[in-house]
C-alpha cells in the first residue's frame, strides 16, 4: 500500500497482482487490482505476472516484490522478466546472500560482521553437544517456507527436550539444511535496529535508521508495531561492508540487535525488498519506492538521509502491544505518549486515502481467523 501511495501521489500508475485479499486493493491510488490464483510457486508466479503484462500491455512498467519467494523468483529468472518489465530486484548471484539466512551468517562471519552464533546441523542426534547453550531459537535458513507452514518467524527452546521436539517439527516442514539452530539474543525488541537504504551497484544512494521500540510478538517480532528514526553509525559502518561486498542494487533492509552481554550489534537479517514500514521513509525525506521506480526509468534523484526522531505506528497492532507492554512493566506511560507525539506516519491510515483503513476495520476477524489458522498449523 505505501508502494502504491508513494507512486501514485505522483500520478504513477500502479497495478497490484495478488494471490488473497489486501486492504491495497482499496487504496484509490491501486489503478487496477488482479488476483492471480498462486503466487507462492515460483513458475506461477512468473506466469501470473507475465501474464498480467501482456493482458494490459504493461511493457516498460517497474515490478516491486514485496514477499521473500517473489523476491526470489524475481531475481532468479531476472532476464526473462527485464525483456517485457523494468525489474528492481537485483542480480541472484548478489540477492541469494540475503535471501538465504545462512549464506548471509556465512558472509557475515567472512567480513567480520558480528551476528548470532548459528549451526547448521545433519540430524537431531547432533542437538545434544548445543544443551549446553540453551536457550536457543529454531529458525529457518528460507523465511517463506518456514512461515507460511507454521505463521512463526522462529521458536525458543528453553530446554533440552524442548529443542528436540521444536527441531522434529521444523523438519516436517523445511529440509535439515534449511534448519538454523541459534543463540538467543537477550531482550526484546528496543534494542533492535534497522538499516534501511536505497542502494546503487554496491554504495548507498539513501538512507534511513530505525529502532524497532515495539513488536509483536515481543521476542522474535513478526512485525515491527512502533519505529522510530535514529542516528546509529555503526549500524552503517556494518551495513556498508555488507552490501558493498555483494554489489548490491535496490532496496533494502537489514536487521540488528544489540547484545547486552558484549555491547555488540550483531546482525539478524537482510530483506532484500521493500519493508514492512517504508512507508515511514515518506514522513523524513526518504521516498523509497519513488527512487526505485526513478532509478529504473532513468529518472534524475538525490540522495536523502532520513531525519531522526520521526515515528511510524501500526495502531491496529501497537495498541495491544502496547498495553501488553505496560501490564508487563516493559513500556511506562510516559515513553507511550513520548512515541505517539514522535509518530508522523500510521501504517494504514492517511487523510487522503481513508478508505483501506475503513476496509482494515472490517474485514479484523477475517485476518485474525487467517492467523489463528495459520499459527494452529
Amino acid at each position: 500500500m505505501a508502494i502504491a501511495r508513494s507512486l501514485g501521489r505522483r500520478g504513477i500508475p500502479v497495478y497490484i497482482l495478488d494471490s488473497q485479499y489486501c486492504i491495497a486493493s482499496c487504496s484509490k491510488y491501486a489503478t487496477r487490482v488482479e488476483k492471480a490464483p498462486n503466487i507462492l510457486n515460483e513458475r506461477e508466479t512468473l506466469d501470473a505476472v507475465l501474464e498480467l503484462g501482456w493482458k494490459f500491455q504493461l511493457q516498460g512498467w517497474v515490478l516491486f516484490p514485496t514477499r521473500d519467494e517473489t523476491v526470489a523468483a524475481f531475481s532468479r529468472h531476472r532476464d526473462e522478466l527485464a525483456e517485457f518489465f523494468r525489474v528492481t530486484t537485483g542480480e541472484w548471484a548478489s540477492v541469494e546472500w540475503a535471501w538465504d539466512k545462512a549464506k548471509t551468517y556465512e558472509l557475515a562471519e567472512r567480513l567480520d560482521i558480528p551476528c548470532p552464533k548459528t549451526f547448521v546441523l545433519n540430524g537431531i542426534s547432533e542437538l545434544q553437544s548445543l544443551h549446553s547453550r540453551l536457550p536457543l531459537a529454531i529458525k529457518p535458513a528460507i523465511k517463506e517456507n518456514f512461515f507460511y507452514a507454521t505463521g512463526a518467524k522462529a521458536w525458543r527452546a528453553n530446554t533440552a527436550k524442548e529443542l528436540e521436539q521444536l527441531y522434529e517439527n521444523a523438519s516436517r516442514h523445511i529440509s535439515t539444511q534449511e534448519i538454523l539452530v541459534q543463540e538467543i539474543i537477550p531482550g526484546d525488541g528496543r534494542e533492535q535496529y534497522s538499516y534501511c537504504a536505497f542502494y546503487q551497484n554496491g554504495r548507498p544512494h539513501s538512507t534511513l535508521i530505525a529502532r524497532r521500540a515495539r513488536q509483536h510478538p515481543r521476542e522474535f517480532g513478526r512485525a515491527a508495531t512502533y519505529v522510530e528514526t535514529v542516528e546509529k553509525p555503526i549500524i552503517e559502518d556494518l551495513s556498508e561492508r555488507f552490501l558493498g561486498a555483494i554489489k548490491y542494487h535496490g532496496l533494502v533492509e537489514i536487521e540488528y540487535k544489540r547484545d547486552p552481554r558484549d555491547g555488540k550489534y550483531k546482525l539478524l537479517d537482510v530483506n532484500a525488498r521493500p519493508w514492512g514500514f517504508h512507508g515511514l521513509g515518506a514522513a523524513c525525506g526518504v521516498d523509497f519506492p519513488y527512487l526505485a521506480y526513478a532509478d529504473q526509468m532513468g529518472l534524475p534523484i538525490e540522495p536523502a538521509r532520513a531525519k531522526s526522531g520521526v515515528g511510524w505506528v501500526r495502531m491496529l497492532t501497537d495498541v495491544p502491544t502496547a498495553l501488553a507492554d505496560l501490564a508487563h512493566g516493559c513500556l511506562n506511560l510516559r515513553t507511550y505518549i513520548q512515541s505517539m507525539r514522535a509518530a508522523r506516519i500510521e501504517s494504514v491510515f492517511s487523510w487522503d486515502d481513508p478508505l483501506p483503513w475503513l476496509a482494515e476495520i472490517v474485514m479484523l476477524p477475517y485476518f485474525v481467523s487467517r492467523k489463528y489458522a495459520q499459527t494452529a498449523r
